[in-house]
């Protein structure tokens, strides 16, 4: 009788040696300890297995992950605030929460382990983004319930830089201590990163000028001509960052500065799978279809092939051989928005308009991107005609409803009764009027 060796261990922060044996067979134990973690500790995951027909003890391989039902947003919206906990309340060090669609946000829980490996992932990506010990790294990613900015600070302490927590906003002020305090790394939205560099030459300072040399972007879709334009314009190389606040925050993929090819997954934390959203079949590495993510190691909240609806394909590793690489986000397979780094979805937009008794419930979110930035223009209609200036009270209403409960600023237009487009069928919510370069 052989006796099956431990599953080999490493320091988080440090970039991933494993052989590709050595990492299948330390998924395959973390995988069934945390399938077994949430089937006992967790009533959503027990029913939800029991009515799939499958118990811990058939999870064997990583193959059998496919005999398992999915997780959703819905799923965590229906369990709020703290149903999805796997461990007492007293045991959860920290909350995140992103905006939900019906009032409740999706909340996430870590114990104080959770937070350390968030930090050892961040610190690992932002090394493999090409930071490192002492640099000096300006995080403008929002602060508070939003996993960004706390999260890509605990990353760059853990791997002993400088961090000035600017958050977002205050745009001159940031770019004087950029110049002032000599930073070398940023951690930003890509779109307000460029509106940073704009601010930089309307003050005569070239942008190429600075200590800047590496930006971590992530938060929203961008593509490889914006990369191009910042390190034209900084002469700094800029990099995709990934996540999700459902699954832990940022630094659930990252990429390399070495070959700026993709987001190489840390797989020794989340096992990926790309299924089709339609089918739900599982898909072989380099098809494209929906990115699900099962947390390996996550303790105050078991993640188990969740949806994150958005699209890519997973292709060969590179710069670390054994894990694999996701291409960019290409898209989602829901109709959620990324106006600025916030996510807005219709239905949340729907929630304001219903509750105004003037207005019809046709409304429509149009996107557009005469600059840098990434706008949201909703269009609504009254019932019957309005004033001029009781249309204004409305516009001016909605916005700052928006603004308050999602975190992001849009227009308002109140169009004329019956003049938002009708269909049969499911209604276009969403015009996106950007350019399809």
């Amino acid at each position: 009788m052989t006796t099956e060796s431990p599953a080999p261990t490493l320091p988080d922060h440090e970039i991933p040696t494993l052989s590709l044996d050595e990492l299948r067979h330390l998924q395959t134990e973390r995988l069934r300890e945390r399938v077994s973690a949430a089937y006992a500790r967790v009533p959503h995951y027990k029913a939800a297995f029991d009515a799939a027909g499958v118990t811990p003890e058939e999870i064997q391989s990583l193959e059998d992950l496919s005999k398992l039902p999915f997780l959703t947003k819905a799923d965590l919206r229906d369990n709020y605030p703290f149903g999805m906990f796997a461990v007492p309340r007293t045991e959860v060090v920290r909350i995140h929460a992103s905006s939900g669609t019906t009032g409740r946000p999706t909340v996430v829980g870590y114990t104080r382990q959770d937070v350390d490996t968030w930090a050892d992932l961040m610190a690992r990506s932002i090394r493999f983004a090409g930071g490192g010990p002492g640099d000096v790294i300006h995080v403008a990613y929002g602060y508070g319930l939003f996993t960004g900015g706390l999260g890509a600070h605990y990353g760059a302490e853990r791997l002993g830089a400088t961090v000035v927590p600017v958050s977002g906003g205050m745009t001159e002020r940031q770019v004087q201590l950029i110049r002032d305090f000599g930073a070398t790394v940023i951690m930003v939205t890509p779109s307000y990163f460029l509106s940073l560099i704009d601010q930089m030459e309307a003050e005569g300072t070239d942008p190429r000028s600075t200590s800047l040399r590496v930006g971590i972007f992530g938060a929203e879709p961008w593509t490889e001509s914006m990369r191009r334009e910042i390190e034209q314009r900084t002469g700094m190389d800029a990099v995709d960052i990934y996540g999700l606040s459902e699954v832990m925050g940022p630094g659930v993929a990252q990429e390399a500065a070495t070959t700026k090819d993709g987001l190489h997954l840390w797989e020794d934390h989340f096992y990926p799978e790309i299924i089709d959203p339609v089918t739900e079949e599982v898909l072989p590495d380099g098809e494209l279809g929906e990115l699900v993510l099962t947390c390996l190691t996550k303790q105050a909240q078991p993640v188990i092939r969740y949806r994150t609806r958005d699209l890519t394909r997973l292709l060969p590793g590179t710069a670390v051989p054994s894990m694999r690489r996701m291409e960019k986000i290409t898209g989602r397979s829901d109709d959620m928005m990324i106006v600025r780094g916030v996510n807005v979805f219709p239905t949340q937009i729907e929630e304001f308009v219903l509750a105004d008794r003037r207005l019809s419930p046709y409304f429509q979110c149009v996107l557009t991107q005469p600059g840098r930035m990434v706008e949201l223009t909703v269009l609504v209609e009254p019932i019957e005609a309005l004033s001029p200036a009781d249309a204004e009270a409305i516009a001016r209403r909605l916005q700052h409803e928006i603004k308050t409960n999602i975190g992001t600023t849009c227009r308002v237009e109140v169009r004329a009764p019956g003049s938002i487009e009708r269909s049969v069928g499911k209604a276009r919510r969403i015009v996106d009027e950007r350019p399809k370069s």
